[in-house]
């Protein structure tokens, strides 16, 4: 019951006072506010890049060709083209947890269609690419492993090459020129748009990687080799496995090639958005402590105006203990109510930043709890010493102060 009435109490000495007592809770409005605002810009611009990262397809390992040694000559990855065919095969049969496989050969070409022309990326690549980069079909199919065994003269091309050769057409069935030598279109690409390096995704042209090592680009290397591991459990087991197998098929040789995984190419990619999403925490944050500064501030001062009132409590019986409970109730209260009313401005606010600009939000309900949390125990901390002053004050002195 006593603690009932200290509550009471309290509340009526916060409403003698509206207008200070909203601008002391002010600082921890727009605290709580900017720390929930600035989170979920973090955690938006977080969740959009693990999703332009997923987009490039599940449990996928890039073998690059590279790290060379020759001559006194050294190199990173992408320095020499190192792997081969042969390699991408013993991946295919050697390794069990490798349930897709494509040898990757890049170059960009001006291609001809429809009496336009585009200057494009042109891979080649084999029939599991789809499946690799989880990438639907729009129309069409992909070409087959009959087309990369008779190193056929066939495309499928993204939605982007539709737009600029083909344009309100259907290109399935027609020809495309690459290097004056004619592809027959069997495919059309489902639309991805942008990826995380900012490239148009459609805009590009896929032949099987035979058809592009004879035909079109000479080469007796490919750049790169792409592999789907079965599950996300075993992707570091597989990794693990097509490093020893690449490793014996070189015989002792210095390994030529680098191994990455999509976890690795994840944690690197969000690990910018990670520390800028912790500094604008960070700095949001310091605007809860002033305002822990400025309600310690106006409980000093409130003491002060209350002194006789305190004597006149401390004289008819309450204890030290009570007056100490009703002003950190008055400072808990305080900035409980700047919490809840600064979690409303930080998901408006947040949720008006992404309509306005087209950024990407996400409020995160642990950063909501958290700042809500912080913002109690910032009323707390700051609102302790002024009330341990009020409740040591002395019954006599109090009831003479003017």
């Amino acid at each position: 019951m006593r603690f009932t009435s200290t509550i009471i109490i309290a509340l009526r000495a916060l409403r003698r006072n509206k207008l200070r007592s909203m601008l002391t809770a002010l600082g921890i409005i727009i605290g709580v506010g900017a720390v929930i605002a600035m989170v979920s810009i973090g955690n938006g611009a977080k969740a959009q890049v693990e999703a332009q990262v997923a987009s490039l397809g599940q449990n996928v390992i890039s073998i690059f060709s590279g790290s060379f040694t020759g001559g006194g000559m050294r190199g990173g990855w992408g320095s020499a083209p190192t792997l081969t065919v042969e390699d991408a095969e013993a991946i295919a049969s050697s390794v069990p947890g490798a349930i897709a496989v494509s040898p990757e050969v890049r170059d960009r070409n001006q291609i001809l269609a429809n009496g336009l022309n585009w200057n494009t990326q042109v891979n080649g690549e084999s029939p599991d690419y789809p499946t690799i980069r989880s990438w639907g079909m729009a129309s069409g199919s992909m070409f087959t492993e009959q087309d990369v065994r008779s190193v056929g003269k066939v495309a499928v091309i993204g939605k982007t090459i539709v737009d600029q050769l083909f344009p309100n057409e259907d290109p399935i069935g027609q020809t495309l020129r690459i290097r004056n030598i004619p592809f027959k279109i069997v495919g059309v690409l489902a639309p991805k748009g942008f990826n995380l390096f900012g490239q148009d995704q459609d805009d590009v042209v896929l032949v099987p990687y035979t058809s592009h090592m004879k035909r079109l680009s000479r080469r007796t290397n490919v750049s790169s080799i792409l592999v789907q591991a079965a599950t996300p459990e075993v992707i570091e087991k597989v990794q693990q496995e097509i490093t020893d197998l690449l490793t014996q098929r070189r015989k002792g040789k210095e390994p030529d090639f680098t191994v990455r995984n999509q976890v690795e190419l994840a944690q690197a990619a969000t690990a910018t958005t990670k520390t800028m999403t912790l500094l604008l925490g960070a700095i949001a944050g310091v605007s809860l402590i002033v305002g822990g500064i400025g309600i310690m501030n106006i409980m000093l001062v409130s003491v002060t105006e209350r002194t006789r009132e305190i004597g006149i409590r401390l004289a008819v019986g309450a204890h030290g203990s009570d007056v100490l409970l009703q002003f950190l109730i008055e400072s808990i209260i305080l900035s409980s109510l700047g919490g809840i009313l600064g979690i409303l401005l930080g998901v408006g606010s947040s949720q008006l930043i992404s309509s306005l600009n087209g950024w990407p939000v996400l409020v995160s309900s642990t950063a909501v709890i958290v700042a809500f949390v912080f913002s109690a125990a910032v009323g707390m901390f700051f609102g302790f010493y002024p009330a341990r002053k009020a409740a040591q004050l002395d019954p006599i002195d109090a009831l003479r102060y003017e």
